[in-house]
């Protein structure tokens, strides 16, 4: 997948994830990077599951990195010691 097309699933798992979690963005940039770091993540936690994790911009690599990204973003929240609602 071409950087562009991680920066744009970034984006909007990040966003949604964050809407998600606590209802408000974190702010774009904290998104866009969050929503990256979820991706990775959710593509790790599905194969440890033993399906596919992120292979593409479609609905199903958005799904795992929204997972990935609202997991990373709980850890987030619960490191920095914010509430998470």
């Amino acid at each position: 997948m071409s950087f562009l097309a991680w920066i744009v699933l970034g984006l909007v798992a990040g966003f949604i994830a964050s809407k998600i979690v606590n209802n408000t963005g974190q702010g774009l940039v904290v998104d866009v990077l969050l929503g990256i770091v979820g991706a990775v993540v959710g593509g790790f936690l599905f194969n440890q599951f033993g399906q596919p994790g992120v292979s593409g911009v479609n609905l199903y690599s958005l799904l795992v990195a929204i997972v990935g990204a609202v997991v990373v973003l709980w850890l987030y929240h619960a490191l920095l010691g914010r509430r998470v609602v």
